[in-house]
């Protein structure tokens, strides 16, 4: 019965959250002048947001794990814009059959991406 999933995430700021993720390529969904929730496209994920500007960043926990293919070449985008690396986050082969990857948004939700071992 399950189809799909789409992980709601907190943000500081709408427009800030918006270009860092527009810059990754991602797509706007809804309405483009509602600020407080957020919806974004790429490929078959969706993310949501919700504004929350109270957020500490440094308290925040938001996590979301992104299976994914070409996992080198993605690495080398997140690398050539310049973007935070989660501590531990450069591009790593895990001992669960990963090779792994993980950035942080500017709320600092950490996005990790993954792609199977082969």
């Amino acid at each position: 019965m399950l189809t799909a999933i789409h992980p709601k995430l907190p943000m500081r700021d709408f427009r800030i959250t918006k270009a860092f993720y527009l810059d990754l390529g991602f797509s706007q969904l809804g309405d483009p002048d509602f600020e407080p929730y957020l919806m974004l496209k790429k490929d078959a994920i969706e993310l949501h947001f919700f504004l929350f500007p109270e957020l500490n960043p440094l308290d925040n926990y938001g996590q979301v794990y992104i299976r994914v293919n070409h996992i080198e070449q993605l690495n080398q985008e997140f690398i050539d814009k310049g973007l935070r690396f989660a501590d531990l986050g450069k591009l790593a082969v895990k001992p669960w059959g990963q090779i792994e990857c993980s950035i942080l948004d500017p709320d600092h939700n950490l996005l990790t991406f993954g792609q199977a071992i082969e």
